[in-house]
């Protein structure tokens, strides 16, 4: 699996200066949590990770970002390599209107893969994968649309984890769901470290806490403290990070 290195990385839009001389490590088969007051760059440098910010306008990096080992800025990245090993989960579920099997299949049909046995696999296989297959295995052909909000965004991690990534990305998953749903992702969520490597940006600190190995603290587009989750929640080490965990801003 694949480690991911930022080192010294600055990000601009226009004259705005977003993301400070940021440098982390976020190991393989971890759970990375970014946490931070709205506003502050986690989503930002999230988004680096699979070049979302590619197309902002203004958008200009330096610093250099590694994925198992490649700098993936390098001039001869395809972009849509990069994106089939680092898949991403965004705020609120977006199924497409198509079935839940269409769904599921829809990226590895854009990579010409039309083989039905092949096609059929990867649909159980990522449905067992988050969870989901049980509850819909009898009603495949049913629009992903009829799923409840939590079902479809384990649906979207499917479709996600049916191209066979390295790397998840999630912006605020459970950001939309509601707490039953919120509790079966963050046991998702832990469970598919065992094979992947996740960063989550989170708002909800209590989540950090739990599904999280290590966590950084992001103010001001500067990254104030990264350490393991359980010693940064219990003793941080800059007065920003305590404040801010203390609900003292933010």
């Amino acid at each position: 699996m694949s480690k991911l290195i930022a080192d010294k990385v600055n990000v601009y839009y226009g004259q705005s200066h977003v993301i400070k001389d940021v440098s982390l490590e976020v190991p393989a088969n971890s759970v990375t949590a970014f946490i931070g007051p709205s506003g502050c760059g986690k989503s930002t440098f999230l988004r680096l990770f699979n070049r979302m910010n590619d197309y902002i306008d203004g958008f200009k990096m330096t610093g250099s970002i590694l994925i198992g080992g490649s700098d993936i800025y390098d001039p001869k990245v395809k972009i849509e390599e990069l994106r089939k090993k680092v898949g991403m989960v965004f705020q609120k579920p977006n199924p497409f209107p198509k079935s839940i099997y269409e769904n599921v299949v829809y990226g590895l049909k854009i990579q010409g893969i039309k083989d039905k046995k092949i096609l059929d696999e990867a649909v159980e296989r990522s449905l067992i994968q988050v969870a989901l297959w049980d509850e819909v295995k009898d009603d495949l052909k049913k629009s992903a649309y009829a799923l409840s909000g939590g079902q479809q965004q384990r649906l979207c991690i499917a479709r996600t984890l049916a191209v066979g990534p390295d790397v998840l990305l999630m912006d605020e998953p459970t950001s939309a769901l509601d707490p039953i749903s919120t509790s079966k992702l963050e046991m998702l969520i832990q469970d598919l470290k065992k094979n992947f490597t996740i960063i989550i940006v989170t708002h909800n600190m209590q989540q950090a806490g739990r599904i999280s190995d290590q966590t950084a603290f992001f103010y001001l587009g500067e990254l104030v403290e990264i350490n393991q989750t359980r010693a940064l929640f219990t003793n941080p080490q800059s007065e920003r990070t305590q404040n801010y965990i203390t609900g003292r801003f933010g």
